[in-house]
């Protein structure tokens, strides 16, 4: 008797031992978890702390992330009961990496993960993809697994009907002007460009030598400056030589 109860212990010891420490099975969060990883190592610890919070099964295991950055999150209201509607809003049912969003052209529709909830697309290119109202800033933060996307978006997202028009062009950079070349110096009244400081050379003068061995000069105006002395002579001189002539 005492040897069939041993035996009934010992069985019981080796069917509980299994239960107590059960083996290692893969860990269906995996793709989540590596996810998360790649998030907190591009600073959008605010969104992983949402994740944390959403009850297990309650957010699709293919998905494409749509993460306001920590500032915006820090702005947003969200009540605990509303943490999985923000992430629903925020994702789209289906890994989406930006060489797949690339291709929607401006006016498509994207549903997001949460029915009824659209993403309305306006594509000018890489700098310029906008979802509703908010702007695709950081594409591609999540990449190591096949079943996760996730990108950074610089708002929280609206309803499309409340979304502010999305803006025809992004807006480009400042282009800094080069200064105007100088302009040349307006030509001096006759038509003549001349250089600065050159005088323009009076025309129907022709200067006058100045006599050997005179101290006299001629003038800037090519007048005779001995002429000019002899016409100022006193009327005596003049009388005189004129009785001479006579």
């Amino acid at each position: 008797m005492a040897t069939v109860t041993a035996i009934s212990i010992f069985s019981m010891i080796l069917v509980l031992i299994p239960l107590a420490f059960p083996e290692d099975t893969p860990s269906t969060d995996q793709p989540i978890n590596d996810a998360i990883e790649e998030m907190q190592r591009a600073n959008y610890f605010a969104f992983v702390i949402l994740l944390n919070m959403s009850p297990p099964g309650k957010i699709p295991s293919n998905i494409t992330f749509l993460m306001p950055n920590n500032r915006m999150l820090a702005k947003a209201a969200i009540p605990k009961n509303g943490v999985v509607d923000f992430l629903l809003r925020h994702s789209i049912p289906t890994p989406l990496g930006f060489e797949y969003l690339k291709h929607f052209p401006t006016g498509s529709i994207i549903p997001s993960s949460k029915q009824e909830f659209m993403l309305n697309v306006f594509n000018n290119g890489r700098k310029c993809f906008f979802l509703n109202n908010v702007k695709l800033v950081s594409p591609n933060l999540c990449v190591s697994g096949s079943s996760i996307r996730c990108h950074g978006i610089d708002g929280v997202l609206v309803d499309i009907d409340k979304a502010p028009p999305t803006p025809l062009a992004c807006p480009q950079p400042p282009v800094t002007m080069a200064a105007p070349p100088a302009l040349p110096s307006p030509p001096l009244s006759g038509g003549s460009n001349l250089a600065p400081g050159a005088a323009p050379q009076p025309t129907g003068l022709v200067p006058s030598p100045p006599n050997s061995g005179s101290s006299c000069c001629t003038s800037g105006m090519g007048v005779n400056m001995h002429d000019i002395t002899s016409e100022a002579l006193p009327e005596t001189a003049a009388a005189e030589k004129w009785s001479a002539l006579s």
